[in-house]
């Protein structure tokens, strides 16, 4: 069977610049072994697959998977998915809203603008400070060792997955910053997170915050464009009183020391909700031949 396939770019107003994401329509059929056999062959951050909705309310269902698991939740396959299915012609916002069915329950999906200018944001799950680490702290110590720091602490949050967030002095040593690998592994694996996601304040017009995640366990890699990491930022942001505007918006720099430029555009509403999202980009349209169980 011939299933619709796309290849997308997350968080990008160039192809390229974002985070990459397939998208397989049609998914009926498909069972959890193939998805996962799929998800592995295309080598992407994740693979998402689209099927009818089940929940009352709900546009569309969705499943992630990275090419070694399935993805409870995350930023990027959220908002890409929700591109897909309205280019697709299988679901239209009402009210301005997609609501997207998945593992984490039916989350709203924010769309706005036209096609070429539109932008997407999904509200994410609530993250939750799992605790304050002090500066010294000697499971951050090697992780953070030669990293000038800034004013905020350590924390460890967890929004699904969890992320050691540090904040670093400026854009520049964040920039520059070498990450030691053997380091964050270790912090990963000890506390049960994906690494560590460093920021700082930017002077830039376009983006106040610039960003890198460091994923240390189960695969050591730099990750090009996370909206799940940076909500979790501006949840902790929040908890702080830190949010560096009034109605809680502001936009993050991430990926360009591996070759991507993404942009991520984030809200905490006045209920307190995030919304991470941006601008999707179609690379490659077709189908897709999988060979299913009879």
């Amino acid at each position: 069977m011939k299933r619709r396939y796309l290849q997308l770019d997350v968080f990008a107003g160039n192809p390229g610049d974002g985070n990459p994401l397939a998208v397989v329509l049609d998914a009926d059929g498909l069972d959890d072994a193939a998805m996962q056999a799929i998800a592995k062959w295309t080598r992407l951050p994740e693979t998402t697959f689209v099927f009818p909705p089940t929940q009352p309310g709900a546009s569309y269902r969705i499943r992630m998977f990275s090419p070694r698991r399935e993805v409870p939740f995350a930023g990027h396959p959220s908002v890409g998915t929700a591109h897909a299915v309205m280019e697709a012609g299988l679901a239209a916002p009402r009210d301005g809203l997609l609501w997207q069915e998945g593992i984490a329950g039916v989350l709203p999906l924010r769309v706005v603008g036209e096609r070429r200018t539109r932008t997407i944001a999904v509200r994410t799950p609530k993250a939750r400070v799992v605790e304050v680490a002090a500066p010294g702290d000697p499971r951050l110590a090697a992780a953070l060792a030669g990293l000038p720091l800034g004013t905020l602490p350590p924390a460890l949050m967890d929004g699904g997955r969890r992320w050691w967030l540090a904040e670093l002095a400026d854009e520049a040593a964040l920039r520059a910053a070498s990450p030691n690998w053997d380091a964050i592994a270790e912090l990963a694996q000890a506390t049960e997170s994906m690494g560590l996601f460093v920021y700082a304040r930017s002077a830039d017009p376009v983006h106040y915050y610039a960003v890198r995640a460091f994923v240390g366990a189960p695969a050591r890699f730099e990750d090009a464009a996370s909206g799940a990491a940076n909500a979790t930022l501006a949840a902790w942001l929040a908890a702080r009183g830190a949010l560096p505007s009034a109605d809680g918006r502001y936009r993050v720099s991430q990926g360009r020391e591996v070759g991507h430029d993404a942009i991520i555009d984030l809200q905490v509403d006045a209920d307190g909700e995030v919304w991470s999202g941006g601008r999707v980009c179609d690379v490659v349209t077709g189908e897709i031949e999988w060979p299913t169980r009879d």
